[in-house]
């Protein structure tokens, strides 16, 4: 998929090694990526990855990635800040939007951009805060532990009952990635009752996900991830509709530093949105 814009721009699919450049566009925006994010998004829809180019050179990024044939997550809407106001971003948006076809497509969108979002057809779900900070390490775990590949099938059926879309792929590279490192927690019946998923970024480490049934799924969960941080800043996007999640990551001393919110074009599947404390990343949701 090719199309050409303003100024010479042309618009087209991205590889793997061509996205490295986006990776730290990122970085100089704050969102602090994950060290191992790229390869795994790339896992899910390889053709989803767009790249505006003027003679041969990047100027433009953004993502539309589907999930199967009803969802799509847009991430990584980016124009270089020495090119910016001459309308590469719309153009690349527009040609890289019709990846999605007729899916329902989401977004994690920064202030700044929520406005032209609802512009384009996006509404409002809700927001979504980062809170970073080092969190008290010796707290109880009770039972969370790291995951195992025996964990898998459960993480990924539990997975999607937590997110509008079925992302084994995706999943399967992610639990796995170099220096991810996941935890699971199962109830007394035998039920995964959550996992967690630590990832080391170009700053603090990150959280995503982190889904978990009840408080002291979570408790246990965020217990473990900050013993395994072993005193390093954690970064976690927590949706503020769960004030039990708000109020833990406040307890811990975790602080708001980033906001966006979560915006839909259409409806999504339902998923328990109750167990979602931290998303898995606001690129890929």
């Amino acid at each position: 998929m090719t199309s050409p814009g303003p100024d010479g721009l042309v618009v087209s699919q991205a590889t793997l090694d061509e996205w490295t450049v986006v990776g730290g566009w990122a970085a100089d925006e704050g969102w602090n990526p994950g060290l191992s994010d790229t390869a795994s998004f790339f896992t899910q829809d390889p053709g989803g990855f767009f790249l505006g180019r003027v003679d041969g050179e990047p100027v433009s990024a953004i993502s539309v990635v589907n999930y199967g044939a009803e969802y799509a997550f847009l991430g990584f809407y980016l124009v270089r800040p020495d090119v910016r106001g001459r309308g590469y971003g719309l153009a690349t948006w527009q040609t890289a939007l019709a990846h999605a076809g007729d899916r329902t497509v989401g977004l994690d969108g920064v202030v700044a951009q929520q406005g032209n979002y609802r512009k384009s057809g996006f509404e409002l779900a809700y927001r979504t805060i980062r809170f970073t900070g080092v969190a008290p390490v010796g707290e109880e775990s009770s039972g969370a532990r790291a995951a195992e590949a025996a964990d898998h099938a459960a993480i990924a059926a539990y997975d999607s009952a937590c997110y509008p879309a079925d992302r084994p792929a995706f999943l399967e590279s992610w639990l796995t990635a170099p220096g991810h490192r996941t935890f699971v927690r199962y109830a007394d019946d035998g039920h995964l009752s959550g996992y967690a998923v630590l990832r080391p970024a170009r700053d603090s480490l990150r959280i995503g996900p982190l889904f978990a049934d009840t408080a002291d799924d979570t408790r246990a969960l965020f217990a473990a991830l900050a013993a395994e941080a072993g005193g390093r800043a954690l970064a976690i996007d927590v949706p503020e509709t769960n004030a039990a999640a708000v109020a833990l990551v406040e307890k811990l001393g975790l602080t708001p530093s980033f906001e966006t919110a979560r915006m839909y074009t259409g409806p999504v599947r339902t998923f328990a949105g109750a167990r979602v404390h931290g998303v898995t990343t606001l690129e890929l949701g």
